[in-house]
């Protein structure tokens, strides 16, 4: 699931939304720092996300503006491409199978989560389907206006899963012992000014590129693309400096947290536990096919949970980069699920959800 919406313009905003900016980075970059000190798993993305969050429950009016989230995916795909080697491109060979099963995974996963849905909560099919599909919200969002479905409930169901899933995975990562422990030297090296300029050029150029050509998420994968291909010819050796990095991981946690400041608390709370409910279900029917793959390959265990987590694109990308997790593996995989989703989900709605005439009346 994309956190960013398909088309985005850039616009000067206006003094009050530069102050609801300004405020929205305050407080993502308080929660950040306060896990950050707390020495908790995922800290900067983890602590901006919930501190965001919740002020946004609160009812302040916080924002992420166009630029603003262009600016913070094109450093995080930056820094995932800097974690690229010659070595994690040669482990390349298992992915055929495993992204196989990753699209099995989603269809089960959707189907599980959306007969929960309908049985326990009384949700009609059409919103249940598109609430338990785990990715491209916007698409999700356009079809659900399009098919009369409850809109409110799937983005309930839908940020429910992202911010349970980028809470909960590095703690859960961190106290299992299964995260690396250290990033690759690779990533700890800073580039000189010469190649930092070398690397914003070219991750910029194939980010646009990309977004001539309408790729999803263009400006995230453009950006690693770019990166990935410097380091992985061993062209450039250092990357981004840490405090960039970190700018960028606390950005995607305040975006990520933002998204309720659209949400009454109300309407929040009232679809909690169907929120909760199918998040569990998803999660155990992907846990199945994690262990299948765990079992069978030799795909290092942490990288398997991380590329079948069901949450958006840009958050599991960026706690790829917090917790040193394999960012070709994973970015491949929810990229490939995205693209799944987008393609199989309005023929799965028209099969299997309300008929069209019944959304008319």
């Amino acid at each position: 699931m994309s956190l960013i919406p398909a088309s985005m313009a850039f616009a000067i905003p206006t003094r009050a939304k530069t102050l609801n900016v300004l405020e929205t980075l305050v407080i993502g970059t308080a929660g950040g720092a306060l896990f950050l000190v707390a020495n908790l798993p995922g800290g900067l993305i983890s602590g901006a996300m919930i501190a965001v969050c919740i002020a946004a429950i609160a009812g302040r009016p916080l924002v992420v503006t166009p630029i603003l989230t262009q600016t913070v995916l094109v450093l995080l795909g930056i820094s995932l491409g800097s974690l690229v080697s010659r070595q994690l491109l040669q482990h390349m060979g298992a992915y055929p199978l495993t992204i196989g099963l990753l699209a099995l995974a989603t269809f089960c996963s959707t189907f599980g989560s959306s007969l929960y849905l309908q049985r326990v909560h009384g949700w009609d099919r059409t919103s249940a389907f598109l609430a338990g599909s785990p990715g491209a919200l916007s698409q999700i969002t356009m079809l659900a206006i399009e098919r009369g479905a409850d809109v409110s409930a799937i983005a309930v169901v839908q940020t429910m899963r992202v911010i349970i899933l980028t809470a909960a995975l590095p703690m859960l990562l961190a106290l299992t012992g299964i995260a690396p422990s250290s990033p690759p030297a690779a990533a700890t090296a800073i580039a000189s000014p010469l190649e930092l300029a070398e690397l914003i050029a070219a991750s910029v150029a194939v980010a646009l590129l990309l977004r001539l050509i309408k790729f999803p998420a263009s400006w995230m994968f453009g950006a690693m693309i770019g990166s990935s291909v410097l380091h992985g010819t061993g062209a450039i050796e250092g990357g981004l400096p840490p405090w960039v990095r970190a700018i960028a991981l606390v950005g995607i946690g305040a975006l990520i947290g933002s998204r309720f400041a659209r949400m009454r608390p109300k309407t929040l709370l009232s679809h909690v536990n169907a929120a909760v409910g199918s998040f569990a279900i998803a999660v155990a029917i992907s846990a199945v096919f994690v262990a299948v793959i765990a079992l069978t390959t030799h795909v290092r265990f942490a990288d398997i949970i991380v590329a079948f987590a069901p949450g958006a694109m840009d958050a599991m990308l960026a706690l790829a980069l917090t917790l040193h997790i394999d960012p070709i593996f994973v970015g491949a995989h929810h990229l490939s699920r995205f693209v799944f989703v987008t393609i199989a989900t309005p023929g799965i709605i028209h099969l299997f959800g309300r008929p069209q005439e019944d959304v008319d009346d």
